[in-house]
């Protein structure tokens, strides 16, 4: 039969399918890759930029990112920041570099994977958001430029809440605030301020806090628009909130202090950067990889930071903590 003489010539190649070579280095040649990290920001009086190298090698690679050699440049970089105004140059800032041993590593995923030696090249002139900064970094030994480029984001004014916040249950609360030019995305964290001290020791009060993030997408239908944002969020969503983070102790007395809204915006290259490296809600789970930096990959952007600090509780939100059934065992 058919089948049986194919038995055979099957048999002869049998050996050769299981004589390759198993052996699979996934590990390409070497090539110096320049990875550079950094957001600007006018309201820090110091700003931070993370230039390190792309590194390869079989077995862990956060073991590989402790060794300083694999993905730092321990010599030769000078790393500057250009301030231009609309085409014209203006200045030259020179960056110096610094080892940093305590950085929270949580504080973002490149800290935590670089965690606990951080080197990093910074600058504390002042910045000015009318101006143009362009980043360029030379590595000194080959010549190689790198290099990327950002606007700054202006001010911009929060209107609501104004002076007392109030969080009224199965009623909305508003957050309005102008468009920030050149912002991209918005996002803002209510911090909860409140004293707590034990009922053994009245006298001695310890102030502590909890952060809300209430959103991290919002963004302007249109970029030239001058309306401002005013948007609503449910008041129930706050004790909901208290309640999941402020553990029951049936030792402590708590009394509602403050609250605190701290606005982050994003320039349009960290918005594209964010949206690319969100998870994906499809079928489709790969990404394409975004940078901005030439002669490099990486990030260079940057955000503005705005806080409307000590904003008072209103009465009737700490009346509400004390019998909401999220709230009501911790002791408002």
């Amino acid at each position: 039969m058919r089948y049986f003489r194919l038995l055979p010539l099957f048999a002869l190649f049998l050996p050769l399918l299981f004589s390759c070579n198993k052996d699979l280095n996934v590990n390409a040649s070497w090539k110096d890759i320049t990875v550079v990290y950094g957001l600007l920001d006018q309201t820090q009086d110091t700003n931070y930029i993370k230039v390190t190298k792309a590194f390869l090698g079989e077995g862990n690679a956060l073991e590989f990112a402790k060794i300083p050699d694999s993905s730092n440049y321990l010599h030769g970089l000078d790393v500057k920041l250009e301030e231009w105004n609309q085409g014209n140059y203006l200045n030259t800032y020179q960056c110096d570099s610094i080892r940093i041993q305590n950085k929270n590593p949580y504080d973002d995923s490149i800290s935590f994977f670089y965690y606990p030696n951080q080197l990093l090249y910074y600058t504390t002139k002042k910045l000015n958001e009318n101006f143009t900064y362009i980043l360029v970094v030379t590595n000194k030994q080959t010549g190689k430029v790198i290099s990327g480029q950002t606007g700054l984001m202006h001010d911009f004014d929060v209107t609501r809440p104004n002076g007392t916040v109030s969080f009224i249950p199965n009623y909305n609360f508003e957050v309005r605030w102008t468009q920030a030019k050149n912002g991209k995305r918005y996002q803002l964290v209510i911090r909860f301020f409140y004293m707590e001290s034990l009922k053994s020791s009245p006298s001695i009060k310890q102030m502590k806090y909890i952060d809300w993030q209430v959103f991290n997408n919002v963004k302007p239908i249109d970029a030239n628009s001058t309306l401002p944002f005013s948007l609503f969020f449910p008041g129930n969503a706050f004790y909901a909130v208290v309640g999941a983070k402020i553990p029951v102790d049936p030792l402590v007395d708590r009394v509602a202090h403050h609250c605190e809204y701290i606005f982050t915006v994003a320039a349009a290259e960290l918005d594209t950067y964010m949206e690319v490296t969100e998870p994906s809600l499809s079928l489709v789970q790969e990404r394409p990889s975004y940078t901005n930096i030439t002669n490099g990959i990486g990030l260079f952007s940057a955000r503005f930071m705005k806080s409307v600090d000590s904003l008072s509780i209103s009465q009737i939100t700490k009346d509400s903590l004390k019998i909401n059934a999220h709230t009501k065992n911790l002791g408002f």
